[in-house]
């Protein structure tokens, strides 16, 4: 039994990385300390603390530590275990992806541009990261379209030239009719462009445009025309302000009531070259700092290519252990800045303002897609929570249910539950559906704080009407039977509207089925929200149906012998194959396995025989 009173005199004065467990063993937070002693006995004191953290404290069950040697060593372990574990009360940044960057392989004999999302150390230029593959091939486009370079990605040399060079898109280098260092003239021209360096190109292009012009050159001062006209436009689009410095990011961060945005310029030769913006939940009561320094953490130490200068409105608690860090990886000086006046502080300001716009417009979304919802379903109020259960089974066995839920017009993995049908024995899914839906809408009546929250404003069932039935019919026999232990408790609470999403021969959602049995109008917006919504419950249900179909493969004839756990369990089957060859095995060949003795070999031999 985990005393957590007395393991709280246990833990030491050292740096490390603290892990808070619920009573299902399940990580639910992870922190790092300096003094892991004075942090975690914070956690179980009567002092302020957040909404969310006062819910993560109890639901503590037990805990374990870490002890590293310094506090980057706990930074980075705790930044690790939060991106694999992904503690429900941590800040989770639910970012996997890989942003565009520009590459020019300026080690090539004929250098080309393209889009990379891989940074490798093999001397290219490279430049970004784009906020979208989209910005990143604009500029790719333009690139190509106004200087002559190859198109294709694999160079070799011809016997003619191709259709790019007929169509004046390439110079054919392929060809020999460009020499290398008129080539790599344009390479450079292009780098300038990418680096933001277009002062002395455009000069350079000027005086060539003028010199093509009095020599009668017509057609390419007319090209060089062309080309001064897309770069001045690229360039304008670019700036941003008038900071002098390369290589800054830029954060700024908005409130609603109910999530958290945090907007990122991506600023490179005081010049704009992309912005990404990210959506926190449930960190409304959290300080700023907290959130930032959260944010940062995870959103940087994975980065290959780092700026030169983080920008933020408030000064976080890991500053100065995060720019050793990121100094050491960069291989060069990485700041974290707050500026207080000036051009760096109305660029801080265009960050958050720009966060509180992408904030705004998207709850305006939301509440435009659960208005539209309610008008569809003809409901009384906005179904802010919705639940949709799905049945899951092969021939009737390893039954399951699960369950999603849509919490303001976003589906939360993290209350996704799952369900082991008890009272069905045979292959019916409507009975299954009854005795999930009963078994759901009780754990709030019983328990309204518990791990299921309120009841839900509606529900959604996996099937058509011989489901919305069954669902009905669970709801109530659940008014009976708490009438019946109650005679004051309130029915109308389970007054809850029952929708079907239908399926077609393909297994794909088809309609939207309320309990008349008819298919309800979708706008498409609407219809992708349910196809989604579905495909979310159907995951969960197929997932863990999977899980103990596997589990089920698995199980042998060790499992029923007392003293065999699942290492004891693997270590026979890998010495000896199989449980036959086990059993035709000598006491004495058993008693090798580390952990088993002589007296529990011989248990085992007569347990398989």
């Amino acid at each position: 039994m985990f005393n957590i009173e007395e393991e709280l005199k246990k833990l030491p004065s050292k740096p490390g990385v603290y892990i808070m467990h619920d009573k299902d063993d399940k990580i639910i937070y992870v922190g790092k300390a300096i003094s892991l002693k004075n942090r975690v006995r914070q956690y179980f004191r009567k002092t302020n603390k957040t909404k969310r953290i006062e819910n993560m404290v109890s639901l503590i069950d037990h805990f374990e530590y870490i002890v590293t040697d310094n506090e980057a060593e706990a930074l980075i372990l705790e930044c690790n275990l939060i991106k694999k574990n992904m503690p429900k009360f941590n800040v989770l940044l639910k970012d996997d992806k890989t942003y565009p960057y520009i590459k020019v392989n300026v080690k090539a004999d004929y250098p080309d541009v393209y889009i990379t999302r891989r940074i490798l150390n093999d001397g290219a230029k490279y430049f970004g990261p784009y906020a979208n593959a989209g910005a990143a091939k604009e500029m790719v486009d333009f690139i190509k379209s106004k200087f002559k370079i190859r198109q294709c990605r694999s160079f070799k040399y011809k016997d003619r030239p191709c259709l790019n060079y007929h169509i004046k898109k390439c110079m054919a280098p392929c060809m020999g009719y460009i020499s290398k260092e008129d080539y790599m003239k344009q390479i450079d021209e292009i780098i300038d462009v990418l680096e933001g360096k277009t002062d002395k190109l455009l000069k350079q292009i000027n005086a060539e445009m003028e010199e093509a012009s009095n020599n009668m050159q017509y057609e390419k001062a007319a090209y060089l025309r062309d080309k001064k006209i897309a770069i001045e436009r690229i360039s304008e689009k670019q700036k941003v302000s008038n900071i002098t410095e390369n290589d800054i990011d830029v954060i700024g961060l908005a409130k609603s009531k109910t999530r958290v945005c945090v907007e990122i310029f991506f600023v490179r030769k005081s010049k704009m070259i992309g912005r990404e913006h990210f959506f926190l939940d449930d960190l409304v009561d959290e300080e700023p700092k907290e959130i930032l320094s959260s944010f940062i953490k995870q959103y940087y130490l994975d980065r290959p290519i780092l700026p030169n200068k983080i920008m933020l409105r408030e000064e976080i608690d890991d500053k100065e252990i995060l720019e050793q860090l990121f100094t050491e990886k960069a291989g060069r000086k990485v700041e974290l800045k707050t500026p207080q006046k000036g051009e760096k502080l109305r660029l801080v300001e265009m960050a958050e303002n720009n966060a509180k716009v992408t904030l705004e417009n998207k709850e305006k979304d939301k509440l435009e897609t659960l208005t539209e919802l309610k008008e569809v379903l003809k409901l009384d109020k906005l179904p802010r929570k919705l639940e949709c259960f799905d049945i899951s089974n092969l021939s009737g066995t390893n039954m399951v249910a699960g369950m999603s839920v849509m919490q303001d017009g976003v589906i939360k993995k993290n209350l996704a539950r799952r369900f082991k049908i008890k009272t069905v024995f045979s292959q019916d899914d409507p009975r299954c559906m009854k005795e999930v839906i009963e078994r759901r809408l009780a754990h709030s009546i019983d328990n309204p704080n518990g791990g299921f929250g309120r009841l839900p404003d509606v529900i959604f069932v996996d099937g058509g009407i011989t489901q919305i039935r069954a669902a009905i019919e669970g709801i109530e026999d659940l008014k009976k039977e708490y009438k019946a232990k109650n005679e004051n408790f309130d029915v109308d609470v389970l007054n809850i509207p029952i929708f079907g999403m239908v399926k077609d021969d393909k297994h794909s959602t088809r309609a939207l089925m309320n309990k008349e049995r008819e298919e309800l109008e979708l706008s498409n917006k609407l219809f992708n929200l349910i196809t989604m919504f579905q495909d979310s419950v159907h995951d969960t249900a197929i997932g863990y149906h999977k899980k103990l179909r596997e589990k089920e493969l698995t199980k042998s004839a060790l499992d029923e012998i007392s003293g065999i756990g699942e290492v004891k369990k693997k270590a026979l089957l890998k010495k000896f194959g199989s449980v036959k060859k086990i059993a035709e095995a000598d006491v004495e060949e058993i008693s090798k396995i580390k952990g088993i003795n002589e007296e529990l070999a011989k248990r085992i031999k007569e347990e398989l025989q």
